[in-house]
């Protein structure tokens, strides 16, 4: 069945270079207008030096015709400068507006033309060079969040591309810099167009969870090991997103309601909490590699308060068993303090060790 959207063909956004085209229209029509009101001024004064072939001295309107079919070379002839001065003045100082005019009407189409051939050119080579780049399918709340805690932990906004159906959202995030394709994301064309077939990560953070689950049935067809990671509002909906591909799925309502109920009994916890969730605020949660000399140790000798270890594809509690014994390969997911990093560096980021480490993870 064809795709119908690939008549249409989404359109890909790239962050803007320059001023953009629009701008310089505007800005050319600006001084094409002024020039213009230049010669009206000049005529008007002089207007007992101009002779209308209808007869009677020249009026505003007048002086505002005879600009505008001179400085457009239209020339009809019925009004024509008669004595030597506004002869002059039309020698020295309204024939070069008139080049002038016309060079700028003729700059404007060149640049528009040219700006959209170096766009056309740019789209071209991104959609060829493009490789391990972050899918954010959605650019509201929960997509914008997402990329916030991503560029916190060093991944670089070209490679961040956005789809979202709406054009003023994704000329939002066009604005601030990252790459952005207008459409349904549950369109194979779409999410090509974003080249989610050669994606690192895949996040979905669509409003409607069947919105979601064709997103991450899509993005899956497309791209079968990419890391999909969705949002979802029910938790009824989870074992499906799940089905369809996705790797992890968070339920944002719950998950709400939870800290809700968090806040009420232990209003404390609910703060630290909600530290951990927002980077760079006090507490982070980080995921990095076993240390050499941790190796062999339990993880109570870490350094970093650990909650868990990574091993095998398993998530192990800080009290399982077997995190008695920490092994090579193993990963930790500890708690790093941010404040005690800005103390230690003079700096957010931390060491430089600490930022290689998250930003791999």
């Amino acid at each position: 069945m064809k795709d119908p959207d690939a008549a249409k063909g989404p359109l890909v956004l790239l962050p803007s270079a320059g001023a953009g085209p629009l701008r310089a229209v505007a800005r050319r029509v600006g001084v094409a207008l002024l020039l213009l009101f230049a010669v009206v001024a000049v005529v008007y004064i002089d207007r007992d030096g101009y002779r209308d072939n209808s007869g009677g001295t020249l009026s505003l309107l007048d002086a505002f015709y005879y600009a505008t079919v001179t400085v457009s070379t239209t020339g009809y002839g019925d009004i024509t400068p008669v004595q030597d001065t506004a002869r002059l003045v039309n020698i020295v100082f309204i024939t070069p507006v008139r080049v002038l005019f016309l060079i700028v009407l003729v700059g404007t189409t060149l640049e528009v033309l040219a700006e959209r051939t170096r766009q056309d050119w740019r789209r071209s080579r991104w959609s060829t060079r493009v490789r391990d780049h972050i899918v954010v399918a959605g650019y509201g709340t929960k997509g914008r969040s997402a990329i916030k805690t991503l560029l916190s932990t060093g991944v670089d906004r070209g490679s961040i591309v956005v789809v979202d159906p709406d054009p003023r959202v994704v000329a939002e995030a066009t604005e601030a810099g990252f790459v952005g394709v207008v459409g349904d994301a549950t369109r194979s064309s779409v999410l090509r167009q974003a080249a989610v077939q050669r994606a690192r990560e895949v996040v979905v953070a669509s409003a409607r969870d069947d919105t979601a689950v064709l997103i991450t049935l899509t993005a899956r067809q497309l791209n079968p090991t990419a890391g999909i990671q969705a949002a979802v509002r029910e938790s009824e909906n989870v074992p499906l997103l799940r089905q369809s591909g996705a790797d992890h799925v968070v339920t944002s309502s719950e998950a709400a309601g939870r800290l809700l109920g968090v806040s009420t009994v232990q209003p404390a916890v609910s703060e630290v909490i909600e530290d951990l969730l927002e980077r760079g605020s006090g507490l982070d949660l980080a995921e990095r590699e076993v240390d050499p000399d941790e190796v062999g140790g339990p993880i109570g000798a870490v350094d970093q308060p650990a909650l868990a270890v990574i091993r095998g594809g398993r998530t192990l509690p800080f009290d399982h068993p077997e995190c008695a014994e920490l092994h090579a390969g193993d990963r930790l997911i500890v708690v790093r303090s941010t404040r005690r990093r800005r103390t230690d560096t003079g700096t957010m980021g931390g060491p430089p060790e600490d930022q290689s480490r998250e930003a791999g993870s």
